[in-house]
């Protein structure tokens, strides 16, 4: 049996995220349709393990997948395959055997999303896919304010959308604010990124909308406090098509 090793990027905007329960649209997950295709491939089921489950509509940039099988020993060809079968918005970019013991989930040390912002006047037709639109820019100092509450260890479970009480205490080690210009487009970008051991469901885009209220002066940076101790709601989550997981860190 080999241990399989998947870097993969996809396009989230038509899936309901990386996995998804059969009763709440199973068939249209990225995990079943890369699922399918290994078990075609192979002619029996596999398990999947993913460095993150990213949500539905958002993208990502660098995911880590593995799985065991007896069924494949030639990476370059098992690549090719996939490939060919996998449709368009779902593409493999490394395929390598992995140590027995290797887990994408289980050893991650740190995951990374970032979400994009277009916060020039006029949306850039050949972005809008990808990013989000918010203009004029939100405050970038009142956000890093705030971001320095969430800084660090905390339980995050009212930044979450699972109604889970244990397991939500969760280190968020870097968030970071930074602006891109395109001069050719004539296009400023605005991007905000996360680093945290583990995210729990939503927590990213609950994390960046709240972020962004704060940034607009909906409310003010000292409201992440007030989140984390469950006496104020976190704002509305982000557009997902402007979210996407850049990085799974081992």
């Amino acid at each position: 049996m080999s241990n399989i090793k998947l870097t993969l990027q996809y396009d989230g905007t038509r899936y309901l995220g990386w996995q998804r329960p059969e009763k709440d649209g199973y068939h249209k997950a990225i995990s079943y349709r890369l699922s399918s295709v290994l078990e075609k491939l192979s002619g029996s089921p596999v398990t999947l393990y993913a460095g993150a489950r990213t949500e539905p509509g958002v993208h990502a940039l660098e995911q880590t997948v593995n799985f065991v099988s007896d069924a494949f020993s030639d990476m370059e060809i098992l690549h090719r395959d996939l490939d060919h079968y996998l449709p368009m918005d779902i593409r493999i970019l490394h395929c390598n055997t992995a140590p027995e013991r290797f887990r994408a989930d289980l050893n991650a040390r740190s995951r990374t999303y970032e979400y994009r912002i277009c916060t020039s006047p006029v949306y850039n037709i050949f972005t809008n896919a990808y990013t989000a639109h918010i203009f004029p820019s939100p405050d970038v100092s009142s956000m890093e304010t705030a971001a320095g509450y969430l800084k660090g260890q905390h339980d995050f479970r009212f930044f979450s959308g699972a109604k889970k009480k244990k397991g939500t205490e969760k280190e968020l080690i870097e968030i970071s604010f930074r602006k891109s210009e395109d001069t050719d487009s004539d296009t400023d970008t605005l991007i905000i990124s996360l680093t945290a051991n583990d995210f729990l469901y939503r927590m990213p885009s609950l994390i960046v909308g709240t972020l962004l209220e704060i940034g607009q002066g909906k409310r003010t940076p000292e409201s992440i406090l007030h989140i984390l101790e469950g006496t104020e709601k976190a704002g509305a989550p982000c557009e997902a098509k402007g979210l996407l997981l850049k990085s799974v860190q081992y």
